[in-house]
């Protein structure tokens, strides 16, 4: 597999240094590297584009390096940021490392062939390097006029409008020299480990050209190095893609739940679902085609966004929390059973509608109609009388179930996890009940 030529028609190839492809087909396996901040414990989808350009890398035949930042992100990359970052003590940036290293396992393999990929972290090396000695062995090969040229810099220094600053706070010296420092990310690795490409995203240009520039001048115009920048993944209107209503979608179950994460996939916009496919999935180019001619007979169905779903949720969390995601998507939009939800899950499903809480004490003294009226304020149905009337029109469901008698105890009712009844107003009014 040509690595440009699959990331261009996937539409996630943006720009290369002269010479790389010449590179990739010359050398194998070529070491590339992408690095990742470690600001918080886990990655999340805007990320995952990333992880797929070494994903490509290593289907090619290449060796993939991933690099975690730990003295780096101890400093703050300025690249699309117009204020400074607060820092992170070293203990939560290993947390957070660890967090990251097990999520990139489920993507690269990791052995020890020729392609394993490999986890390092740029701590490791820069512990005991002193400030002293890397201005002396660093600093000095590169001037400010170069370091101040960089997009990323202007437009912190700039400040005004013109300059892409919008009222930026300016930058400081240790985010300044955030690029002198993944430069010499670049060299140590090209030096220890044989790398002799950089990767990452097109906002990155500016950082990894000034590593490649770093390893010419270290190596007396010698070194050979090479970048390759990927797309950023926008939606159609083209605002950046990654964060649901609710915030940012993380690869951890714990911070963005299986279903959660299922859904965002399955709501993409028809117009964006061509391109997630290409970025985020491994399925060929003939298998998308012919997922796009289905997609284009009903579009109603969502085959693209289905497909999508199932591929992405399987691949970052496991073919059982799919299933599982898919169920709980059936319960709301195709007659599931609600009782093979786990209790988060319910919560899930249900985040969104009215949740309301009723004495456990009281319900046993309570029938259906006086449950969906007085005793839940009225906020399901205003009377016992409009309780009645609906069940009569078989309008009216708890727990999946059609109701049939509003003078039923609630007593006797068949509770969901001993506490929760789902009631269903309608063919799309869903209340969660819970008795407390």
């Amino acid at each position: 597999m040509d690595l440009i030529d699959e990331l261009t028609w996937r539409g996630m190839f943006h720009d290369a240094m002269p010479g790389t492809a010449e590179h990739l087909a010359r050398h194998a396996p070529v070491t590339g590297y992408i690095g990742f901040d470690p600001t918080a414990a886990s990655l999340h989808i805007g990320n995952l584009a990333t992880i797929m350009l070494l994903v490509h890398l290593q289907r090619a035949g290449h060796r993939p390096l991933a690099l975690v930042g730990g003295a780096t992100g101890m400093i703050g990359d300025p690249s699309g940021k117009s204020a400074e970052r607060n820092l992170l003590d070293e203990a939560t940036l290993r947390t957070n490392q660890a967090g990251i290293r097990a999520q990139l396992e489920k993507f690269l393999v990791f052995d020890d062939s020729p392609t394993g990929a490999r986890v390092v972290n740029n701590y490791d090396w820069f512990k005991e390097f002193g400030f002293l000695q890397f201005l002396r062995e660093v600093g000095k090969h590169l001037t400010v006029n170069y370091m101040m040229a960089k997009d990323s810099v202007k437009r912190r220094i700039g400040g005004g409008e013109e300059a892409g600053g919008g009222g930026s706070e300016g930058i400081s010296y240790t985010e300044f020299s955030y690029q002198l420092l993944q430069g010499y990310d670049f060299v140590h690795l090209h030096r220890a480990l044989g790398c002799t490409l950089q990767m990452g995203a097109s906002d990155q240009w500016g950082n990894i050209t000034t590593g490649t520039e770093l390893i010419r001048r270290l190596g007396g115009g010698e070194g050979k190095a090479y970048a390759l920048t990927g797309q950023l993944i926008t939606k159609a209107d083209g605002t950046k893609y990654g964060k649901s209503e609710t915030g940012t979608v993380w690869l951890d179950p714990a911070l963005t739940s299986p279903y959660q994460f299922y859904q965002f996939f399955l709501r993409a916009d028809d117009a964006d679902a061509p391109r997630l496919i290409r970025v985020f999935t491994l399925l060929s180019q003939a298998e998308i085609e012919d997922l796009e001619a289905a997609h284009a007979q009903n579009p109603g169905l969502k085959t693209l966004q289905k497909a999508l779903a199932r591929d992405v949720t399987t691949r970052v969390h496991s073919a059982a929390a799919c299933d599982a995601a898919l169920a709980a998507s059936q319960v709301l939009f195709g007659g599931g059973d609600l009782g093979a939800l786990d209790e988060a899950t319910l919560l899930d499903v249900f985040a969104g509608v009215p949740h309301l809480r009723v004495p456990r004490a009281d319900a046993g003294a309570l029938t259906v109609a006086v449950l969906l009226s007085e005793a839940t304020g009225q906020q399901i149905l205003p009377s016992r009388g409009e309780v009645r009337k609906l069940i009569q029109a078989n309008g009216l469901a708890l727990n999946g179930q059609k109701a049939t008698a509003p003078d039923a105890p609630v007593a006797g009712l068949p509770l969901l996890h001993g506490r929760y009844l789902v009631v269903q107003r309608g063919k799309k009014n869903y209340y969660l009940v819970e008795l407390v």
